[in-house]
């Protein structure tokens, strides 16, 4: 009889499901136990609680609105009740990331998101050891001493994508042509990190179709769908949804075209064989070389690849079309900055020139990561029941500590750190780069000045490539172009903050660009 139901499909399944159930109602209950002290809004929907308020809402505004109401600890509630906790009390933050880094991993839907699409690579991998070994081989590659090298390759690619722009505006039989930036800005990232990172031209910036190109766009570009709503709101609960329906087909083939190209990549290194040289694919095949104990099989090796190509894709291309919509919008900001770049001379600015010796450039790159953080969100999860130390009680209590059940998911919501008018000022919400050059003339630094990249042990390991292509970019472009934006944009969440026509789809930003 017990073997019977053991082989029975429908019991099995009845059975794990009312396991899961089970399980699920009592973390509920706990948690909202636990939590009950924490103030936080009303949830706006019984099954989506405040998913849908977010989803279809300008990014960040709710966050900014609650923060203001309840203080610096807050819950609200995700799908069938699910209660998160949003942080922006500097040492509860510093304690999370810092000491504590290890015992608040990313959350279950998040990594499996990052498997789905990128494989088991930095972003993915949990654990100190195992985290530690990744980043000691990735972290060289992208430090200040390789970036430097690395500078000639963004000034090629630069005048590669300026090229393109030339052609299209002769073809206007004008001096004038729209000009849509973010696919050429995702296509200079790409293009940009293959060679500087694999010495490996993607060939994204010739102007034709790019496989990769486009399904990167078509994963992360067009969450105006039901289908992307679901997803985004119940892959927390259920990690599994990400693998159901066209989202999860638009996964595969992203992760496909990944892999395909990295695989590609890592088989043409180990031909040449070149372990002597300062890009990320030369380390990784010194280590393989030289090493016992950092080996890596080829599944981590690609993984590592195309978490790469991806971070460098997603983040730098959000970054560059903010900076030029921002330039666009101010002619006489873009004018001084014109004055500024065109001063050094014809040649092409060194790594130390780009970082010292033009103040506003950097003033204006900074505005843009503080207005336009690409990663709204910092998720983490308490991997045990943990107290937290904070430096105010929370709202309506004397508590000095916030005690997080295991398994509790929380987010620091990076605009409204960023946007602090206790920090930035009453006009903390405009764009004017001016206040940074402000700043340093009168000796300020907060300690968590942009946070947009994270800070500690996990904190982003390419920062400094990013932030020096993307210089390296706007000196190119600003030497040969105008730039005013013709149409209303709003900001709208994809996998980063995008810019989009209001009221329409995937991100677009069409500049009038005309040659100077």
């Amino acid at each position: 009889m017990l073997s019977h139901l053991l082989l029975n499909p429908a019991l099995i399944l009845g059975a794990v499901a009312a396991c899961f159930l089970a399980r699920f109602i009592t973390h509920f209950l706990s948690t909202h136990r636990a939590l009950r002290h924490v103030p936080g809004p009303r949830p706006s929907s019984l099954i989506w609680g405040d998913e849908w308020l977010l989803y279809h809402s300008t990014p960040g505004i709710h966050y900014v609105r609650w923060h203001r109401q309840y203080g610096k600890v807050l819950r609200f509630t995700s799908a069938f009740g699910h209660q998160v906790l949003s942080i922006t009390d500097p040492k509860a933050i510093k304690y999370i990331l810092g000491e504590a880094i290890f015992d608040f991993p990313k959350p279950k839907g998040v990594r499996a998101w990052f498997k789905a699409t990128l494989g088991e690579g930095i972003l993915w991998v949990e654990g100190k050891d195992a985290h530690e070994r990744q980043r000691r081989l990735l972290a060289p590659a992208l430090s200040q001493t390789s970036v430097r090298n690395l500078v000639p390759i963004f000034y090629e690619t630069s005048a590669k994508m300026a090229c393109q722009w030339i052609k299209v505006i002769d073809d206007s039989h004008s001096d004038e042509a729209e000009i849509e930036v973010t696919k050429w800005a995702g296509r200079f990232a790409l293009d940009t990190v293959g060679r500087a990172a694999f010495s490996y031209d993607l060939d994204c910036l010739s102007g034709g179709p790019h496989a990769l190109a486009e399904s990167l766009d078509g994963l992360t570009n067009n969450e105006n769908k039901l289908s992307s709503f679901y997803m985004r709101a119940l892959f927390w609960i259920f990690p599994s949804i990400l693998s159901i329906g066209a989202k999860g087909e638009m996964i595969r083939r992203s992760k496909f075209e990944l892999g395909n190209i990295s695989s590609r990549m890592w088989r043409d290194a180990k031909v040449t064989g070149d372990v002597n040289g300062k890009d990320l694919m030369s380390m990784i095949l010194h280590a393989e070389a030289s090493s016992t104990t950092q080996k890596m099989n080829e599944a981590e090796v690609v993984a590592q690849m195309t978490t790469t190509i991806s971070a460098g894709y997603e983040t730098v291309s959000a970054i560059i079309a903010w900076t030029l919509y921002e330039l666009a919008l101010d002619v006489r900001l873009q004018n001084e900055l014109r004055e500024e770049v065109t001063a050094a001379g014809l040649g092409d600015p060194s790594y130390d020139d780009l970082n010292s010796n033009f103040p506003l450039l950097d003033a204006i790159v900074r505005e843009v990561l503080r207005l336009h953080p690409p990663i709204l969100e910092n998720h983490h999860e308490a991997a045990e029941t943990i107290s937290v130390p904070l430096s105010e009680p929370i709202e309506g209590t004397s508590d000095m500590h916030l005690v997080i059940p295991k398994g509790t998911i929380l987010e620091i919501p990076v605009n409204v750190i960023q946007t602090d008018p206790d920090v930035w000022g009453s006009d903390a919400e405009i764009f004017r780069p001016e206040r940074w050059l402000e700043r340093k003339k009168q000796g300020i630094r907060n300690e968590r000045e942009i946070f947009a990249f994270s800070e500690g042990p996990r904190s982003c390991i390419g920062k400094v490539f990013a932030l020096c292509e993307v210089k390296a970019l706007v000196v190119t472009l600003l030497r040969q172009f105008s730039f005013t934006c013709p149409h209303e944009i709003e900001p709208f969440q994809s996998f980063v903050i995008r810019p989009r026509i209001k009221g329409q789809g995937p991100s677009s930003l069409p500049l009038l660009v005309r040659k100077i």
